[in-house]
């Protein structure tokens, strides 16, 4: 059986031609059975489109708090995420960020002196990965070579490769012996500011958080404090808090501080990824099998 589906509002070809990979005719929006939609991420445009025939939409992002806070999603239509799809360049990216703090080149490649060899090994490190989607998975499969001990934090059961798995509800039980923290969690109301002044107080003097899920998940002000004090080692940062973080922002100015600015999946990895997910689900639309990805829309994701 053909499906129609829409792609839209803004009819991207890499997104057509991943349609129509699976055999799905791709129509205009009166026409459609499924959305996968691309457009300004504003919830109204998202609501806008749906009408009685639409039955799936598939989000372009693995973050969907936009379309939850707003009240779009609901369980009919069925929404997806593309969570999962671009797990592998951000827990690169993760990785990437763990090394650089611990070979120091924070400091070291801001330096106009020679300065002395105060960096460590990554190998051996205690791992601590709040949030064991995609990302976390994936990052755990890379940490392997290192041979670090890995605190999974998740609400999914047992994690391959994990040495402790504990659900999210007991996640500060995985702070206090941690040399990196990572935040991989979605943003939802459970989520949001859940590393705090008193979560920074359990963590290592020496540890680092690295944050690649959502600005929000972090209170910002609580982050520069603990940063200024020396209560935590320092933080690597793909997301802020406000985000794009401003000129002049104390977390630009701090020597244990590295920022990226949102840059951990790239651009063809993110397309890449995207087209991947829209066929296989169009395809499994289509045939009638469990979509991947679905949000919960009690859960926010």
């Amino acid at each position: 059986m053909t499906v129609a589906v829409h792609v839209g509002p803004e009819p991207v070809p890499a997104l057509i031609d991943a349609v129509r990979r699976a055999g799905a005719r791709v129509v205009p929006l009166a026409e459609a059975e499924a959305i996968v939609y691309y457009g300004n991420d504003d919830p109204g445009e998202v609501r806008s489109m749906l009408h009685e025939g639409i039955r799936w939409v598939q989000l372009p992002h693995a973050g969907v708090e936009r379309w939850a806070d707003a009240g779009v999603i609901t369980g009919h239509p069925v929404f997806t995420a593309a969570t999962g799809s671009y797990g592998r360049p951000v827990a690169e990216h993760a990785l990437a960020l763990m090394l650089a703090a611990a070979r120091n080149l924070h400091r070291l490649a801001r330096a106009t002196t020679w300065l002395p060899n105060t960096s460590r090994e990554l190998t051996g490190s205690t791992v601590a990965i709040v949030g064991c989607g995609g990302i976390g998975r994936a990052l755990i499969g890379m940490l392997e070579p290192f041979g670090c001990r890995i605190v999974a934090v998740s609400d999914r059961g047992a994690v391959p490769g994990a040495d402790v798995v504990l659900p999210r509800a007991r996640y500060r039980e995985a702070l206090p012996e941690a040399d990196y923290v990572v935040v991989a969690a979605p943003a939802t109301p459970g989520t949001r500011g859940m590393f705090g002044t008193h979560e920074f107080g359990l963590m290592r003097q020496d540890a680092w958080l690295v944050n690649v899920a959502r600005g929000g998940l972090v209170v910002t002000a609580d982050l520069v404090e603990a940063l200024r004090s020396g209560r935590i080692g320092g933080a690597a940062l793909d997301v802020t808090d406000p985000e794009p973080l401003p000129d002049g922002h104390p977390l630009w100015t701090l020597e244990n501080v590295l920022i990226t600015p949102h840059s951990a999946n790239p651009r063809p990895a993110y397309w890449r990824g995207l087209a991947e997910r829209v066929t296989e689900n169009v395809r499994r639309f289509r045939d009638g099998e469990p979509l991947e990805g679905v949000v919960s829309p009690a859960q926010g994701f």
